[in-house]
Order: structure tokens, then C-alpha cells, then sequence
């Protein structure tokens, strides 16, 4: 197996921050001292002072495949994950066919096999007449079972009470949830409509995908995951008002948590008048106090884990008008920038982003030997200038759509490297080599 050294980097790891050098073999980080010779390598990186992270989880991300390849595939958003420092994502049902059984979730695994630049995982969607197949799912063949109890096309909206009883009595593993109220939607909806017809502006999402919404139905998970025991994972919160819900304190020992993206941690309502459509998602981007609210439920740790979302359109089906306008931004290519960035404007500490975006991810998912750099474990890792600069530019998107919202957006930081099971995949913004990614394990506890 090819020996890599890693020199002079800043590691930043488990709530610290320390100067070591980084030996990998094979997939695998062998040893992490202060200093290791050249000697026992066959290769060396110097870092130059860098700081070295491990690579990011996300666990929210829409890849498309299969039947939506017009607006992504696993190879095309798995390569801008890669250059962005994503080196793991787990992936969403709602597909063409939708993931609600175990022989779909078998045939999206062969379609990652061997063409994702990152590692993967898969959910199990839940439908309100597929309880006998999350029955079936054992453990660790999915990362989970995802339920729309809102926002959601075709079979996918979980609405029956019983059904929801049953999932979150009898899932074997953890559930995660999308959280809003369809009929509090409906209602809002109908209003606008009355006041605008079909020509609902923008500005009225926020309203329409209101607190309301989102809480009525994010409580009513919490109250379904007290009543059966259930291990919850409450996706994308988007309202300060939510997080009166869930305990602050650290991940250890919680079975009910809670996430949040980088986009409602980004941008707030006023970016509406610029952006439009470009920035329409559900749950809703809300009000500059939302935003404000969730940075804060982060540093408190009320909000354990940050992901992306990640969930790619045409620009032909975004500049639709608002009802037709579907819902969804591709991101993943710079999420771990919007948090740099986050840490420059003071918001979160290095260490802080790596726990909420790559070591929490693992621990939540019992996701085997990744998250954490650790003698042992797969060499998943990227390395950050702190000191360089990002231009987000078309021409610089990997997205198969070809936009982001971010365009024009200077960042003031740079990822320089990524790592995926011990192998380069993207230097200096070019993504290198051969897809490396492998399908994540998990462990029982």
C-alpha cells in the first residue's frame, strides 16, 4: 500500500487544535505526531501551516439519480461535494422511482458503486402505506428512514396520524423528519392566492411556509418521538422558535435532535428582493431574526449537526412563476466556505464547525470509523487556507444545473485539498483521479 505524509499541518480535531503530521496507508490515517520523518513514506504533502479537518458529513443532500438526471446525477454533485471538502453525503428518497422500498434503496447503492467521488449512504422514504417495508429495513442498510410530514410531491407526504404512530413506533432505526404543516400551508396559500391569483410574490414564502407551520409540526414529531422512544433527527429547523424544543448540551446521550443548514444560517428574508426563486426552499428562508437565532442555537447546542440541503434545479424550472417554482439550492459545493466564513465573521470557533458538520454526523449515524481524524480510522480530510480566497463563478461550478446562489460571492478562505479514503480528489479547485468513494457502515451502537 502507498505510505502519504502530511507535514506542518493545523490539525483541527476533538475540540482541539495542535501542529502534528499526518501518516496515511492505504485508506486508513496510521499515526498523527508532532513530527514524523519523511522516511516513512513514500509520498509527502506539505501543508505549509495549513489546517487540516476532517472531511464533512452531510447528511441532507438531493442527488437526483435515479430519473432526475436532467438536474444532477451521483457523479456530477458527488464531485462538487468532493471539492468543496464533503467527503461523505447521505442521500434522499424523493427520486424517480422514490426510495420506499428495500429493492430501490439495493439499485441506488449499485448506482453509487464505483461513480461516487465521495462516500455514501442512502435513506428509506416512508409513504403512508409502506410501514411493512421500514418494518423489513434492518439496521445500517439504510442511514435512516426519512418522513415528509409536509412539502413533499406524489406518495411521499406522510399525512395519516396512524401512519405516523407506526413509524415512530416500529422503525428500527433513526428517523429523520421534514417538518412542516400542510393544512396551516394550504390555508396560507389560499389567502395569497386570493389577494395576488398565481402571481404570488416571493416575498410572501416566508408567510405562506410560516413558524407556524414549521413548529406545529415539528412539535408533533417531538411529541410522537417522547411518547414511543423513537431516535428523531429533525431536519433543516428554519425558525428561532423551534429550538425551544430540543435541550441544549452536548450529542451524547440525546435521542432526539435536531439540524440545520447553512442556507438558513446564510441568508434571511431580504435576500428575497435580489435572489427570488433562486433562494425558494422548504422549510422557508425566514426572518433576520430566525437566521440570528439559529447561528445562536448552534453555539448553544441545541442545534447538534449542519448540513446542506444540497437540491439541484434547472435555472428554466427556477425562474418559473412562485407556484410552479420548485423548491430547492444547490450548495454543497461551498458549504464548508459559508462556515469558514461564519468563523471569520466571528460566529463559530474552527473546532465548532468540525463538531456540528463532520464529528456529530458520525457519532448521530453510528457511522463506522469517519468523522473524526483518529489512528485507525478511513482518511476522509481536507485541508483549508484560511489565508486564500474563493470567487464563486459559473465557470467554476461542478453542479450539473450550473448555477448557484452564491455567484458573485467572495469568500476569504480556500480548500486546497480533499481526501477521500487516502487518495486525493480535489487540489487547488480541480478535482483529480478517479472516483474513491465507498458506501458508508454502520455500527449497531
Amino acid at each position: 500500500m502507498t505510505k502519504l505524509l502530511l507535514t506542518n499541518g493545523r490539525i483541527v480535531n476533538e475540540g482541539k487544535i495542535f501542529d502534528a503530521d499526518v501518516l496515511v496507508k492505504g485508506d486508513r490515517i496510521t499515526r498523527i505526531e508532532s513530527v514524523l520523518p519523511g522516511s516513512v513514506a513514500d509520498e509527502i504533502i506539505d501543508l505549509k501551516g495549513k489546517y487540516l479537518l476532517p472531511g464533512l458529513i452531510d447528511d441532507q443532500v438531493h442527488l437526483r439519480e435515479p430519473g432526475l438526471t436532467h438536474k444532477a446525477s451521483i457523479a456530477s454533485e458527488s464531485k462538487a461535494a468532493a471539492l468543496g471538502g464533503v467527503t461523505s453525503f447521505m442521500d434522499m428518497p424523493n427520486t424517480n422511482p422514490p426510495t420506499t422500498t428495500c429493492a430501490a434503496l439495493a439499485e441506488k447503492k449499485l448506482l453509487a458503486a464505483g461513480n461516487s467521488f465521495a462516500n455514501y449512504a442512502f435513506y428509506m422514504g416512508a409513504t403512508n402505506d409502506n410501514i411493512e417495508e421500514i418494518k423489513q429495513l434492518v439496521p445500517g442498510e439504510a442511514c435512516g428512514v426519512k418522513v415528509f410530514m409536509g412539502s413533499s410531491t406524489g406518495k411521499m407526504l406522510v399525512d395519516d396520524p396512524r401512519t405516523l404512530e407506526q413509524i415512530f413506533s416500529q422503525a428500527r432505526c433513526l428517523v429523520a423528519t421534514h417538518c412542516e404543516d400542510t393544512p396551516t400551508i394550504k390555508e396560507a396559500e389560499d389567502r395569497y392566492r386570493r389577494q395576488y391569483g398565481e402571481n404570488v410574490p416571493m416575498s410572501a414564502h416566508p408567510k405562506i411556509r410560516s413558524e407556524e407551520a414549521c413548529y406545529k409540526s415539528s412539535s408533533l414529531a417531538v411529541d410522537l418521538a417522547k411518547r414511543y422512544q423513537t431516535q428523531l433527527h429533525v431536519l433543516h429547523l428554519s425558525t428561532a422558535r423551534e429550538l425551544e424544543l430540543f435541550p441544549a448540551g452536548p450529542l451524547e446521550g440525546k435521542s432526539i435532535t435536531a439540524e440545520v443548514c447553512v442556507h438558513h444560517l446564510w441568508f434571511d428574508e431580504s435576500h428575497y428582493a435580489d435572489l427570488g426563486t433562486r433562494i425558494k426552499c422548504n422549510p422557508a428562508i425566514k426572518r433576520l431574526e430566525d437566521r440570528l437565532g439559529l447561528i445562536n442555537g448552534v453555539k448553544s447546542d441545541r442545534i447538534d449537526i449542519i448540513a446542506t440541503d444540497h437540491a439541484p434545479h434547472t435555472l428554466a424550472e427556477k425562474s418559473l412563476p412562485y407556484f410552479e417554482a420548485p423548491a430547492g439550492l444547490p450548495l454543497v459545493q461551498h458549504s464548508l466556505l459559508m462556515l469558514l466564513e461564519q468563523h471569520r465573521l466571528g460566529h463559530f470557533s474552527l473546532e465548532l464547525i468540525v463538531e456540528k458538520a463532520a464529528h456529530n454526523p458520525a457519532l448521530r449515524y453510528h457511522v463506522q470509523d469517519r468523522g473524526f481524524l483518529r489512528e485507525g480510522y478511513f482518511a476522509d480530510m481536507v485541508a483549508v487556507d484560511l489565508e486564500g480566497e474563493t470567487s464563486v463563478t459559473e465557470d467554476q461550478l461542478l453542479y450539473m444545473c450550473g448555477w448557484s446562489p452564491l455567484e458573485g460571492t467572495r469568500f476569504g478562505s480556500r480548500v486546497s485539498l480533499t481526501f477521500v479514503n487516502g487518495s486525493v480528489v480535489s487540489r487547488n479547485g480541480r478535482i483529480e483521479g478517479v472516483p474513491h468513494g465507498k458506501a458508508l457502515t454502520f455500527s449497531a451502537e
